[in-house]
């Protein structure tokens, strides 16, 4: 399968997911919009990720290449490719959905349980939170996960698309990575974990890891 990523910063990267990529014989290309990236033509590659990153989806006066890689987006899911959204880039699917896209009340940084339906994971896991923006649900989408601190923490529009506000990826370099670029962004509060309490949690990332993976051989079968 030809698996194409969409990255805007160089510290949040594929992680876990280019393991699973890898281990599977997939073909990896990628657009680094930090890099002044170009896209795809849509008969030039099966599946989309969008990974995360620091800036908000309204933030087109700095980042105008925003706009061009909405059209992608949109486009790609009317191609009816499977498309996932990790963080900002469930808030990205979230608003070229027709969804309101926000600052969440609480900035979410930290391991933090995550309440899920039986889609993705039996009950309760513990996931890495990096994000202060949220969404409301698109239009039709199933919504999959919820925590304490934000509602909308994942969701599923038909089979092919699905929108994750958390870092299932997360890997101990992809952790040194963030917290390198966006530790002032560590102030603590009840939803905001210090450095040290984020490397402490890097053991939860096994887990997630699993569900990572059984999410990605679902969306595997629709490319």
């Amino acid at each position: 399968m030809r698996i194409h990523y969409l990255q805007h910063v160089p510290f949040e990267g594929l992680a876990a997911i280019e393991d699973w990529a890898k281990d599977r014989s997939h073909t990896l290309t990628a657009t680094r919009w930090y890099e002044k990236g170009s896209l795809p033509q849509q008969q030039d590659f099966d599946m989309l990720i969008v990974m995360g990153g620091p800036m908000g989806i309204y933030d087109e006066a700095d980042y105008p290449w925003l706009q061009d890689e909405k059209k992608f987006i949109r486009e790609s899911i009317d191609a009816g490719k499977p498309v996932l959204g990790v963080c900002l880039g469930s808030q990205l699917l979230a608003d070229v959905l027709g969804a309101k896209v926000y600052p969440n009340q609480h900035k979410e940084i930290g391991w933090f349980p995550v309440r899920f339906n039986k889609e993705l994971n039996d009950g309760e896991l513990v996931v890495c939170h990096w994000h202060g923006d949220t969404f409301d649900l698109p239009e039709g989408a199933v919504h999959l996960a919820e925590s304490a601190a934000c509602k909308n923490q994942a969701y599923r529009l038909g089979d092919h698309v699905y929108g994750l506000q958390f870092h299932f990826e997360m890997t101990p370099a992809a952790l040194e990575g963030m917290i390198a670029a966006c530790g002032h962004e560590l102030v603590k509060s009840d939803w905001v974990q210090s450095p040290e309490e984020l490397r402490n949690g890097i053991h939860y990332a096994e887990a997630t890891r699993t569900v990572l993976f059984r999410l990605l051989d679902r969306l595997e079968k629709f490319a």
